[in-house]
């Protein structure tokens, strides 16, 4: 079946340009399915794009549809990759703030699939602080976009907002696309999200992780076709969609659920933050306080998860771990690799503006055997691509393809 790449087109003079967008996602094979803004009808007819795409053009949000579905919803689960060119600064405002308007905003909000931009406006319209800020909100959820391109503009000016040539946004769709699909088949488990060590009914030793991470990658891996195997613990972030969900409480049920399913797995991806500790002694019903006495618990430790999966992992398999830090992140993360029989460590300094726990980006540095690299701030969805894309080359490495 072709992939499916709906098109947004919304009201600038660039909405010639994706007349030719059309025509070149066409000859590739791809099924193109247009949504445009009544602005964008103002340039281009909805009967162009249809004679091209061979599909029906959808612009008014009440129409009735001639099959019955809720079609800003059939075309957000159809989506291979939502495109919108030209995007305008309007666009990527309502897209920005969650604005659900018309057809094109409402049904962009409602997709799972990647999302490229092509903007296209007046360069004051693109350095506009209002602009800058809407682009960097989006590009914190993983957003992308292609361009704009400096040049001389429709309006006269001369400058940064030209809208990308269709050549490059279709080189630019078509990469995402061939991304999605490098991990079809392949099976891949990640962990996610804290454990808790309960020392009663009602209280208990954990963490601040929300399973971001881990939700991240399982994501990114589906995307791309792993068939995705996803262990959470205590998590606060919304739960992706995965081939199959395993939900466990404490460190042991975490350590339980690994095992039993790491042999079937091509790559293990150890993003959760289990807790090291447990109490020795759990009390059946409430402590209750002693009129102000000292409460002292013994901790035992527990078991060491990706260590005892790194001890049993197969020569094909691929075992990447993470190292949350404080102090020395490099020295303490070479050593986690080295002990664990990791294949490849993510550190990151969790006291990190921007990085650790509960937050929509992170600051990481991969360490391997053989090297090391640095990664800029980036959100934990664009970072989980860039994992996904090492763990992959050592796969191939691994099996010869």
């Amino acid at each position: 079946m072709a992939q499916c790449i709906v098109l947004g087109v919304t009201g600038g003079i660039a909405a010639y340009k994706s007349v030719e967008v059309v025509s070149r996602l066409r000859k590739k094979g791809y099924t193109v399915r247009v949504i445009m803004t009544r602005s964008a009808t103002e340039f281009v007819t909805p009967l162009t794009f249809e004679t091209l795409s061979g599909e029906p053009v959808v612009s008014d949000m009440f129409a009735r549809p001639e099959k019955w579905e809720v079609e800003h919803i059939a075309l957000a689960k159809a989506a291979d990759l939502f495109l919108i060119a030209p995007a305008t600064a309007n666009i990527m405002a309502k897209l920005a703030c969650g604005i659900a308007d018309d057809m094109l905003s409402t049904t962009a909000l409602a997709t799972k699939a990647p999302i490229l931009l092509a903007p296209a406006m007046n360069t004051g319209m693109w350095t506009a602080p209002a602009t800058r800020k809407n682009l960097m909100t989006l590009r914190e959820r993983g957003v992308m976009t292609v361009g704009p391109e400096g040049g001389f503009l429709a309006c006269g000016d001369s400058g940064e907002g030209r809208m990308s040539e269709p050549v490059d946004i279709v080189e630019a769709a078509e990469k995402i696309l061939a991304r999605k699909q490098d991990l079809a088949g392949v099976r891949v488990m990640v962990t996610a999200g804290g454990t808790r060590e309960y020392m009663d009914p009602v209280r208990y030793l954990g963490n601040e992780s929300s399973g971001k991470m881990g939700f991240a990658l399982a994501e990114a891996a589906m995307a791309r076709g792993a068939v995705v195997t996803l262990v959470r613990g205590a998590v606060t972030a919304e739960i992706p969609q995965v081939t199959e969900e395993i939900s466990v409480v404490s460190t042991e049920d975490l350590y339980q659920a690994v095992l039993h399913n790491a042999a079937q797995q091509d790559i293990i991806i150890q993003a959760a933050a289990p807790a090291d500790y447990r109490f020795a002694v759990r009390f059946p019903e409430k402590f209750k306080k002693k009129d102000g006495e000292p409460l002292v618990f013994t901790l035992v430790e527990n078991q060491d998860i990706a260590q005892a999966v790194g001890a049993q992992k197969g020569e094909r398999q691929v075992l990447i771990g993470f190292a949350a830090e404080t102090t020395d992140l490099k020295a303490h993360a070479r050593e986690k690799l080295m002990r664990k029989n990791l294949d490849m460590i993510v550190a990151n300094d969790v006291t990190a503006p921007g990085a650790g726990f509960n937050v929509d980006t992170n600051i990481v540095s991969l360490i391997t055997e053989n090297g090391e690299e640095d990664l800029p701030l980036m959100t934990k969805r664009a970072l989980a691509d860039q994992i996904l894309d090492r763990a992959m080359a050592i796969y191939q490495k691994k099996t010869g393809q």
